[in-house]
């Protein structure tokens, strides 16, 4: 996977005003940074990564920009049994946690620091136990052959271009192997004409060409997948089979 080089900084300015490195032992570990985000209703204290090769350090502005967008489309959530792509900080799902108390697994590329930071930024935010946690390389086997996610989600995951076709197989899978269990069915409401069960509902703010955003979709539809665009950037993703 190619490796993009931006710095949290780049993005929410000077942070020396609203972090602080985290102390452990004796010294400063400069690994990571502690700051502190504005999400609808609530502030969260999310530590961040200094660096991570594959951004799982950073908080894009999709990121703020969905949450704010299924504040508006509560209903097509509420009920839902969530997995989170590219779950990086795991910011998203905290927030949705702690705003609909809702059934949400985290997910992120096969390593071990990210899913440890996952769960420190759910204990530092008052979720004990920490959200259940999946991790997975876009394109790999999944660990769950028979998934029960009926509603997938993902911000901002469409930067590496080289690993769309991955990303497809994965989000194919979850989307044509669902396996509802009958003690997990959502309740049926109004809005379900409009989001499929399952989906997958993706939105994104980091610019990309055009060439490959068309690329992503044009990936989709050779897999079978149908996207609509439900408006302010954010696209329902279903399977046509």
């Amino acid at each position: 996977m190619e490796t993009a080089l931006f710095s949290p900084s780049s993005l929410f300015g000077d942070a020396s005003d609203s972090s602080s490195d985290e102390e452990i032992n004796d010294g400063v570990n400069h690994n990571f940074v502690e700051r502190n985000h504005q999400f609808p209703g609530m502030e969260l204290i999310i530590r961040e990564f200094s660096f991570h090769q594959f951004n799982a350090n950073l908080l894009w502005p999709g990121t703020f920009a969905f949450a704010e967008w299924l504040v508006q489309h509560r209903a097509w959530i509420e009920g839902k049994h969530i997995i989170e792509l590219g779950s990086g900080t795991g910011a998203l799902a905290i927030f949705l946690k702690k705003m609909f108390q809702i059934d949400i697994t985290t997910s992120d590329y096969n390593d071990q620091e990210i899913e440890d930071n996952i769960s420190y930024n759910c204990m530092i935010n008052g979720i004990t136990p920490a959200l259940p946690h999946v991790k997975h390389t876009w394109g790999d086997d999944f660990s769950n052959v028979n998934p029960i996610w009926n509603l997938v989600i993902a911000s901002d995951i469409l930067l590496y271009v080289k690993q769309y076709p991955n990303l497809i197989k994965t989000i194919s899978f979850l989307l044509k192997s669902y396996q509802p269990k009958e003690n997990m069915l959502a309740p049926h409401n109004e809005q379900d004409d409009v989001l499929p069960d399952p989906a997958f509902l993706m939105s994104w703010r980091r610019r990309i060409g055009k060439d490959d955003e068309a690329l992503f979709f044009k990936g989709c539809e050779e897999a079978g997948l149908q996207a609509k665009h439900l408006g302010s950037r954010v696209y329902c993703i279903v399977s046509r089979n």
